[in-house]
C-alpha cells in the first residue's frame, strides 16, 4: 500500500482530513516519484542482464547449487532458479514504484522461507542470488538511485533469511 493510500485509510478510518505530517510525506512521495520511475525502468530495461550477471556470480560463489545433487543442477532447474531471480527482481521493481515493500510483503515473501523449505531449497543461496542482483543492478544505477534501490534488495534479503 502506498504512502498516499495508507495516509487516506488512516485518515478516514479517525473521520479527519489529512494532517500537515501526511501531506508532507505525501509531498515527498510525489517529488520522488520521478526517481523511483526512473530506478525501475533501468531495472525493468536491464532485467535479462541483471540475471545473467548475476546468475552467474552466484554459480561462481555457491557451485554447490549447480552441482549434482545442487537444486539448480541440470539446464532445467537452472532455468527455475533463473526465473526464481527475474521474480524477485520484479518484486523489487514493485516496491521502488510504490514507495513501499508491502507488494514485496504481500507477493513475495509471505511463505518463501516455507516454501523453499518444503523444496530442499537453500534459503542462504536464494538471498546470495538477490545480492548478486543488488551488485549488477548498483553498477547500472546513479549514486542515489543504487541507494533506493538497495533499500529494496536488503529488504527481500532479510525477509528470506
Amino acid at each position: 500500500m502506498s504512502i498516499v493510500t495508507k495516509s487516506i485509510v488512516n485518515a478516514d478510518a479517525e473521520a479527519r482530513y489529512l494532517s500537515p505530517g501526511e501531506l508532507s510525506r505525501i509531498k515527498d512521495f510525489v517529488t520522488s516519484g520521478d526517481a523511483r520511475l526512473r530506478i525501475a525502468t533501468v531495472l525493468t530495461e536491464s532485467r535479462e542482464r541483471i540475471i545473467k550477471e548475476a546468475g552467474d556470480q552466484l554459480f561462481q560463489k555457491r557451485p554447490d547449487v549447480v552441482s549434482p545433487g545442487g537444486n539448480a543442477y541440470g539446464e532445467e532447474m537452472t532455468a527455475t532458479c533463473l526465473r526464481d531471480m527475474d521474480y524477485y527482481l520484479r518484486l523489487i521493481t514493485y516496491g521502488i514504484v510504490s514507495g513501499d515493500v508491502t507488494p514485496i510483503e504481500e507477493i513475495g515473501l509471505v511463505g518463501a522461507k516455507e516454501m523453499y523449505k518444503s523444496l530442499g531449497t537453500s534459503i542462504d543461496a536464494v538471498a546470495e542470488s538477490v545480492r548478486c542482483m543488488k551488485a549488477v543492478a548498483g553498477g547500472l544505477l546513479s549514486g542515489e538511485d543504487v541507494g533506493e534501490a538497495n533499500t529494496y534488495f536488503d529488504y527481500v534479503v532479510g525477509g528470506l533469511l
